[in-house]
């Protein structure tokens, strides 16, 4: 599978963003894939002890990012917008809102201009896009193209934000962590299980058996989306 795009809008001079950085459903560790100097994250639960960083809690599902406008360089979302519902009722029932597309335009008012969202989801057709009970929200190769462009057809359902796409492409998650290609990444690579290479063993050798070559565990499938996004905001053009 394969999906890289390239952006389309005139490369002119942009202000700086800030260097702060926000996580959003960050628990007790954010992610700064930028490497920020100020990073600051939310969750739906408030922490138990006095994080060492700037922490606010919100369920992002129904309420507000809770900072101003035009706050931050970027913002992460790391397995977090498949949690975000696409639709819900109102509490009077008498009507629906978007979550989804509402916490999109949330992030791009919290974005300085130029700003950008780094974005990593377990993707369609993969079956860990759905496996979670909790993820409601499934991301395809051509998700984003609701919120990118200058006219999005996220426009119908109420969205007024404006991303124009830095990189959209699949990725291996470890490699990922870090927005910048050969940096070391924030969190450790996820260990893979001994059972699991064991099996991945066995079934390397039926392959060359059959005279076929084998292919490592991380050849296998390519699980994860990437969103590179930047902040389109009126009076500034995007960025190559």
């Amino acid at each position: 599978m394969s999906a890289t795009q390239t952006p389309t809008r005139p490369a002119d001079a942009a202000p700086t963003p800030p260097d702060t950085h926000l996580d959003l459903g960050c628990g007790k560790r954010p992610r700064n894939p930028y490497g920020r100097g100020r990073v600051c994250g939310v969750d739906i639960r408030a922490l138990s002890s006095n994080p060492d960083f700037e922490f606010r809690a919100a369920n992002l599902s129904v309420a507000p990012i809770p900072w101003d406008d035009d706050t931050f360089g970027s913002v992460s979302a790391f397995d977090f917008i498949e949690h975000i519902p696409r639709i819900l009722a109102t509490p009077d029932g008498r009507d629906t809102f978007f979550p989804f597309v509402r916490l999109m335009d949330e992030i791009w008012r919290v974005l300085a201009p130029g700003g950008l969202l780094y974005a990593l989801t377990p993707a369609l057709p993969n079956p860990e896009a759905f496996v979670d009970p909790t993820h409601v929200n499934f991301i395809t190769e051509h998700t984003h193209e609701y919120f990118c462009g200058d006219n999005p057809l996220g426009r119908m359902y109420g969205f007024r934000g404006a991303f124009s796409v830095r990189r959209v492409q699949w990725v291996r998650q470890h490699d990922a962590f870090s927005a910048h290609p050969g940096s070391e990444p924030q969190h450790a690579v996820p260990r893979i299980a001994p059972a699991r290479r064991f099996a991945h063993a066995v079934r390397d050798g039926v392959r060359v058996l059959r005279g076929r070559r084998a292919v490592t565990i991380e050849e296998e499938r390519l699980i994860y989306f990437l969103w590179e996004l930047q902040a389109v905001k009126p009076g500034h053009a995007a960025t190559r």
